[in-house]
């Protein structure tokens, strides 16, 4: 397979993802910019690979869940999930919303765990599938306040700066201010930059409990606004604090899952130490 079919393939994957009805055959080719005939082809060679199946009554077609599959066994094997899950599940227990675990993947964030905590009332549930947009989302912000300036601003630059809510930042100046904020707090805070509607805070947590341990990902919490309410957030902050640091006292452990036999973890792994005012 030529390169240039690869990438065809590829953005073939991607038109399907987040279409649960699927697509019709005329309407994907005018996506990809793509003959109908091309397209069939690569939607052929997809679906004697398991990867895409057609609608036998609508004729559109979808994605399968090998795909799904796949990334599940990918992640199992790094052992990212486990390894945070129980500090996420306790964040989300302290603050009571939603709340979500991302790493870092090259110049990227990718969202890996996510755990609910709101009970009652309005819930903020976002699909995990979504792109992480850097400069719009309090997750986004976290993870550029913790790197050097200059490599933050030539990211978004990089990427643009989409629309996101009605207080998405729209230029260099106003992301610069709010990194610089971010730093002086510790805390990413985004009010209806990702969306219409909801607060986001999030931290950046290490990959080890060394001052100089690289960057592993963020932890962040997100809700409503009319229940995120400026009162809430100190105490959200702290939770966020508390958590960034046993997240990083137990990330090691994802090395021990990778290497034990079948990425499993020991029985009696270690927990994080309880501290007054948290949940371990």
């Amino acid at each position: 397979m030529t390169i240039a079919a690869a990438e065809r393939v590829l953005r073939v994957l991607e038109a399907l993802s987040g279409e649960p009805g699927g697509v019709d055959l005329g309407v994907l080719s005018a996506r990809l910019g793509l003959p109908v005939s091309a397209t069939h082809r690569l939607l052929a060679t997809l679906s004697e690979c398991g990867f895409v199946s057609q609608d036998g009554a609508t004729g559109a077609y979808g994605l399968t869940l090998k795909l799904a599959q796949l990334a599940f066994r990918d992640l199992d094997l790094r052992g990212l999930p486990d390894a945070g899950q129980i500090v996420l599940d306790a964040l989300a227990e302290r603050t009571r919303e939603y709340c979500r675990l991302a790493v870092v993947e090259d110049e990227n964030l990718v969202w890996i765990a996510r755990a609910q905590g709101a009970t009652a009332g309005l819930r903020y549930d976002p699909p995990m599938g979504a792109e992480i947009v850097l400069h719009a989302t309090a997750t986004g912000k976290a993870w550029l306040a913790s790197l050097p300036e200059a490599d933050a601003l030539r990211i978004v630059c990089a990427r643009g700066f989409r629309a996101g809510g009605p207080n998405a930042l729209a230029d260099v100046d106003a992301l610069r201010v709010h990194l610089t904020q971010t730093r002086q707090r510790g805390v990413a805070l985004a009010v209806e930059e990702g969306e219409i509607g909801t607060v986001a805070m999030a931290i950046a947590f290490r990959a080890g409990p060394a001052p100089d341990a690289a960057i592993a990902g963020t932890l962040s919490v997100a809700g409503p606004l009319p229940r995120m309410t400026e009162d809430r957030r100190g105490p959200i902050a702290d939770a966020l604090r508390d958590a960034a640091r046993d997240m990083a006292e137990i990330w090691p452990l994802r090395r021990r899952q990778m290497q034990s036999p079948l990425g499993l973890v020991p029985k009696g792994r270690p927990q994080p130490e309880s501290r007054p005012g948290t949940i371990a």
